[in-house]
């Protein structure tokens, strides 16, 4: 897949992100909700991270969204636009709040994990194909969608129904199908979500999401309830991730079969397993967006979702794109044996200094 041949227009960036995001409040030390004493602020929200991350990591980027008429929504336009985002297309509404969750510091996998979230009837919610500036939400080489947005309201599905339908012209879709059982109103989630990801380009999806959405088991199980996108990404956590591109002619990479391209995972010293999904998307977009070759998308993602598995919060520094180069050209064994800790984004070393054997 190439990004080349689009037209580029003088506000057009190069990747807009649309959905809702939230001031987050992260615990000042471990423990049950109940008993946190005080909570650190901070930004969440699946596509604006995106958006951050690949602002950070030098991409033109807008957000779109709603947000309340309050000063939440002020932290959040302030906080999103300081990554370099821009953030002009966001509408304020004074009749509706900005969304809000406060989580502990304990891993989502685990039972201990607590969120709790406000964000019924919240801005976002109120997102409408009437609303928004459509020609703004389409003008990017990328529009970057997720399935939050489409649980939130009966209005915002419809927006991205309209987003996800086929049109001449339209930027390429990239959809991440982030499944959240506890925000749909109804059972039909799994069948939407399938819906919208056959209208995409690019999809990204876990293989956890998938068993659970829609009882599949194995990435090859998945492109095929998925053949219409151009590239499905399938994530599988420490086994790595699937990337299943159109081109059949295969790849010269790593576990290369067919059409299926697999890179393992890094071994990582985690932090904080949040925010490591929307890293890996950011890192692949921007990967695909410089016309690399799918092997060195994936290790891109792998490299952003290690920048944010080492740090506390959802977004990260990301490393420097030369040092991210350096670390997605080693060989098989280089790769297999890099390990990455706290900091390996801001260290200013040679990339061989910083791989540490197991």
């Amino acid at each position: 897949m190439t990004t080349t041949g689009l037209a580029i227009a003088p506000d057009v960036v190069d990747v807009v992100a649309l959905g809702e995001s939230m001031v987050t409040f992260l615990p000042s030390r471990p423990g049950r909700l109940a008993d946190v004493p005080s909570f650190d602020r901070a930004i969440g929200g699946a596509e604006s991270n995106v958006a951050c991350v690949l602002a950070a990591a030098g991409h033109s980027t807008r957000w779109v969204s709603r947000v309340g008429a309050d000063g939440f929504g002020d932290h959040l336009v302030e906080a999103i636009g300081a990554y370099g985002v821009d953030v002009a297309s966001v509408r304020r509404d004074p009749a509706r709040p900005t969304g809000i969750y406060f989580r502990t510091a304990g891993d989502r996998a685990t039972d201990a994990h607590e969120v709790a979230y406000y964000r019924a009837g919240s801005a976002a919610s109120a997102m409408t194909v009437e609303n928004l500036d459509l020609d703004a939400v389409r003008a990017g080489r990328v529009l970057h969608l997720s399935g939050i947005t489409a649980a939130l309201s009966g209005d915002c599905l419809d927006l991205l129904r309209e987003l996800t339908a086929p049109r001449a012209g339209r930027p390429l879709v990239s959809f991440d199908i982030n499944h959240r059982p506890g925000l749909w109103r109804d059972a039909d989630g799994p069948r939407v979500l399938l819906e919208l990801a056959r209208g995409a380009d690019i999809v990204f999806v876990g293989d956890d999401e998938a068993r659970q959405a829609w009882g599949l088991h194995g990435a090859r199980a998945i492109r095929d309830a998925l053949p219409e996108p151009e590239i499905v990404v399938v994530k599988q956590g420490r086994g790595g991730a699937t990337a299943f591109d159109s081109d059949t002619d295969g790849f010269l990479c790593e576990d290369a079969t067919g059409t299926a391209t697999v890179v393992r995972a890094l071994k990582v010293d985690v932090v904080a397993a949040v925010g490591a999904g929307d890293a890996f998307a950011a890192g692949f977009l921007s990967a695909t967006l410089r016309g690399l070759p799918v092997r060195d998308r994936l290790r891109h993602g792998h490299l952003m979702a290690a920048a944010a598995l080492t740090v506390p919060g959802d977004l990260a520094t990301p490393p420097a794109r030369d040092h991210a180069d350096r670390l997605a050209a080693l060989d098989d064994a280089g790769w297999g044996t890099l390990r990455l800790g706290p900091g390996w984004t801001t260290a200013d070393a040679r990339a061989d200094e910083e791989v540490r054997t197991p």
